[in-house]
């Protein structure tokens, strides 16, 4: 026997208010509807729902089991509409997030983390890579998002671009560093000191190379290499040594370790830290949220005063 679900819900509510008149109300039907829903479902199961002559209606043994079925029905669809909404106003829902690593650890995951506190029900996958493979994973499909700094030629019409940050590197030290005490820092004392090289095949390493170079600096001395941010602060904060670092991560570091930007001219990358997503495909409403979230709050650390020491 399969007995209509609405019909449940009506029962339900009939034997919560203890009466047809408030149930019709809250159903927004007329009272005789209501009567007749009742009558029709115990004529359909062959049984009374209600104890015959009890004001207010009382149920019987079988009214209160299937009013029981009822009110899971009637929570089932309130949860479901719950679920609806969430969803459109991008509360629930999943957004894949692939970046490059200092930056996703150095600045991107706070803000995951802070967008996560507000958005509970959203779940976060986030993955890490480099611009050319991170493009591509986001064109397969594999991601909704991709952070990471972008020259204007690695970009083609197949994606959409939102720039967050310039550009803007700075030479990272711990802050009681010797150079730091200098108004000025010459290729020679920075000669003196090792350096922390980013891993191989990061734009980091690039910068690296090109920034030494450009001050006379052929024969640098690399103590360390190819560590991960966590590792490449920990070592900057317990050693003499430098590295280069975009100033977003330094900035976000300094509050809560021992890092500090060396006051110098670091000559800045031809890059820009952006938002990439695909051309012409929709977001859905947890990716739009999160992408709005993290414009806004890279928009607030874009707002900070620039490195000391740059001109």
């Amino acid at each position: 026997m399969k007995i209509d679900a609405r019909h449940l819900e009506t029962l339900a509510l009939v034997v919560e208010h203890g009466g047809v008149t408030v149930a019709a109300a809250v159903l927004g039907k007329s009272q005789p509807s209501v009567s007749r829903t009742i009558a029709f479902l115990e004529v359909r199961i062959g049984q009374p729902l209600f104890v015959s002559g009890r004001r207010p209606l009382q149920p019987t043994e079988l009214g209160r089991e299937l009013a029981k079925k009822g009110r899971t029905i009637i929570d089932a669809a309130n949860d479901a509409s719950d679920v609806v909404k969430n969803y459109r106003l991008g509360k629930s829902g999943a957004v894949r997030v692939g970046g490059t690593p200092f930056f996703m650890d150095g600045v991107v995951s706070g803000m995951l983390a802070e967008f996560h506190l507000k958005n509970t029900d959203v779940q976060i996958e986030q993955s890490y890579g480099y611009a050319n493979d991170l493009l591509k994973k986001l064109l397969d499909d594999q991601l909704d998002l991709v952070l990471c700094p972008l020259a204007s030629q690695q970009l083609s019409a197949e994606f959409d671009f939102s720039p967050l940050l310039p550009g803007r590197n700075v030479v990272a030290c711990r802050k009681k560093h010797p150079l730091m005490i200098k108004s000025r820092v010459t290729s020679e004392e920075i000669f003196e000191f090792p350096w922390i090289a980013p891993p191989a095949d990061s734009p980091l390493y690039a910068d690296l190379r090109h920034q030494l170079t450009i001050m006379g600096i052929k024969n640098f001395k690399i103590s360390f290499s190819g560590g991960t941010l966590a590792g490449t602060l920990a070592i900057l904060a317990s050693s003499n040594a430098l590295t280069i670092l975009p100033f977003s991560v330094v900035d976000a570091a300094s509050k809560s370790n021992n890092i500090a930007a060396l006051p110098m001219r670091v000559e800045h990358p031809d890059r820009t830290l952006g938002m990439v997503t695909r051309h012409g495909v929709p977001l859905s409403p947890a990716i739009s949220r999160a992408h709005q979230f993290l414009s806004i709050r890279f928009k607030r650390l874009a707002d900070v005063s620039r490195p000391k020491g740059e001109l």
